[in-house]
């Protein structure tokens, strides 16, 4: 695949700020992106399938060896994202975009035409329901922004292909946004569901890595739509409420919230979806801290910044300030049960940890000082470590998530990230 259109925000060039006061890794700018190249070129290398492997000529699809089957949503989503963030680094960024977007085009839900079937085998068949993960449709909806202010879009009135060698991507995007509100957003609640198969109980269950602020923003801008706005509220309103009864030790939040519907929203009290860790923090809401990190630089909304400051603060005493403490899996109070050393658990931290600087209006980091553990400076060190480790932890191809995870987190650290 060869490269097309020029880049608008290319890799590296950092054109795009941070919210005063935002920390960034120590040393050079130049030579952090080149770390986070490195990992990128690992991550297509193991993951990326094009041609036959996907269907034919010109796509191509994240490859997840670690999942329940080798093609899902949720990587298909972190595909798009990468590939238009990575924009003039790589010159095959747009084409390999397209190609991910050809798949994800051709693999429907059976549920809404605009939602992706959430799941293929390893001959290109929906399984698994043929119905939508949110997740998924949250980051290719978002993905295709990025890529209509990267590379802009053929307009053929309709969103497909024109036969010039371009999509429209608002237009994609708009009618994703438009299918999610419908299918995947709790109408009374606003609060993310499961998928577009989600009824019954299920209705009363949201997943706490679904919930994207800065996703819902960007959804607001593009359509106008205020119910995002609400959207946005209710998330943040509940995270808060979470942290305060169930997490104020550490603010942790746990992989699903029950109840959402009648009575006081709760973790899960246990298996409601996936494990008996549904009510702890596993391997879903492992990737928080990089979610609400991400918003908080890019947004500065309070709300935000001061919920991935706590997880930072909780994180960086927790472990002493070494990263290779942190466990994969805590419950809610801060008890660690996981293995250790997954990406997937450490890099969110160091998104969570650029909102330890000073924010004008705050003083000198709340009192704390510079010169102690507990200051900016304290930050920065820990900000470090957590960088250096994911520097030192290239992708592993038998492990596509936390490869995602771990690469975005660095994208996102290295200032590379912005909202469209």
């Amino acid at each position: 695949m060869t490269g097309r259109a020029g880049a608008r925000v290319p890799f590296g060039a950092h054109a795009i700020p941070y919210v005063p006061g935002t920390l960034r890794p120590s040393g050079d700018a130049a030579a952090a992106d080149r770390r986070v190249l490195d990992h990128y070129e690992l991550w297509k290398a193991y993951f990326l399938r094009s041609g036959d492997a996907v269907g034919g000529r010109g796509r191509c699809a994240v490859f997840t060896p670690d999942a329940a089957h080798p093609f899902v949503a949720e990587a298909q989503g972190y595909g798009l994202m990468i590939t238009a963030l990575m924009a003039g680094a790589d010159p095959d960024a747009h084409a390999l975009f397209d190609g991910i977007l050809r798949h994800v085009l051709a693999h429907p839900s059976v549920n809404h035409p605009d939602l992706h079937a959430a799941q293929q085998d390893a001959e290109g068949r929906d399984v698994g329901g043929r119905d939508s993960a949110t997740d998924g449709d949250l980051d290719i909806a978002y993905g295709l922004l990025l890529a209509d202010r990267q590379w802009g879009g053929g307009h053929d009135g309709h969103g497909d292909y024109d036969g010039h060698g371009d999509y429209d991507y608002e237009a994609l995007a708009v009618r994703r946004i438009d299918a999610v509100m419908e299918c995947e957003v709790h109408p009374t609640t606003r609060l993310t569901k499961l998928g577009d198969w989600s009824s019954d109980r299920y209705d009363e269950v949201s997943r706490t890595s679904d919930w994207m602020p800065d996703h819902f923003r960007a959804f607001r801008a593009a359509t106008g739509d205020p119910r995002w706005d609400e959207v946005l509220d209710a998330h943040l309103s509940l995270a808060g409420a979470l942290r305060a009864r169930h997490a104020p030790a550490t603010g942790l939040l746990p992989d699903f919230v029950v109840d959402t519907t009648s009575g006081e929203p709760r973790p899960a009290p246990g298996q409601v979806l996936e494990s008996p860790h549904d009510g702890d923090c596993h391997w879903n809401a492992c990737r928080v801290p990089w979610r609400l990190g991400a918003d908080a630089v890019t947004s500065g909304d309070v709300r935000t910044r001061e919920a991935a400051r706590g997880l930072s603060r909780w994180a960086r005493a927790a472990t002493g300030g070494d990263p290779g403490r942190i466990r994969s899996g805590y419950r809610l109070d801060g008890t660690a049960y996981g293995d250790w050393g997954s990406p997937a658990f450490f890099a969110p931290f160091a998104v969570a940890a650029l909102t330890e600087g000073e924010v004008e209006g705050e003083g000198e980091d709340d009192g704390e000082g510079e010169d102690d553990d507990s200051g900016v400076e304290g930050a920065r060190g820990w900000l470090d470590a957590l960088w250096a480790r994911m520097c030192a932890s290239p992708p592993d191809p038998a492990r596509a998530y936390a490869a995602g995870v771990g690469l975005q987190s660095m994208l996102v650290v290295s200032h590379n990230y912005w909202v469209p």
